[in-house]
């Protein structure tokens, strides 16, 4: 059976983050990029995590995050610290200018869902992406294999 899963979702990442640019230039949106987004996503919901735990929830490898890191501390939407339980591990928080930009992430993200999801039924997208999510536990080397 020839199958084209992997093909698949490597195009539909590539127009999803065509789309997701597309968006945030139609809203005036320019204090981050859809990668930068992920970043923050995972940041609103997790503030104050070390670098090495931010890298695995947005799978960007860790040389790739700190460059990054580094362009959005310039931008001013977030700060390293220093963990005040280790000293030897750095924390990546987010300033208010980052927090302030959560509402319109949202904005961007509930449009692009409509997008994705257009024509699914609720039963079809969580079928969906139980199968998306046992994917990535295979590509991460998960024994879950329900």
């Amino acid at each position: 059976m020839k199958t084209q899963g992997g093909f698949l979702i490597s195009q539909i990442k590539q127009q999803a983050g065509r789309i997701f640019e597309k968006i945030l230039n139609e809203k005036n949106i320019d204090e981050f990029n859809g990668a930068q987004g992920r970043i923050l996503y995972i940041l609103w919901q997790n503030e104050s995590i070390p670098i090495i735990e931010l890298s695995q929830k947005t799978g960007l490898a860790k040389t790739t995050l700190t460059s990054m890191l580094d362009r959005m501390e310039k931008s001013g939407l977030i700060k390293r610290i220093y963990d005040k339980k280790d000293r030897r591990k750095t924390l990546i928080i987010l300033t208010d200018k980052a927090r302030n930009l959560q509402q319109a992430y949202n904005e961007v993200s509930s449009q692009m869902n409509d997008i994705y999801y257009k024509g699914f039924t609720e039963e079809e997208i969580v079928q969906f992406e139980n199968y998306l999510l046992r994917i990535l536990n295979n590509l991460n080397g998960g024994s879950n294999n329900e």
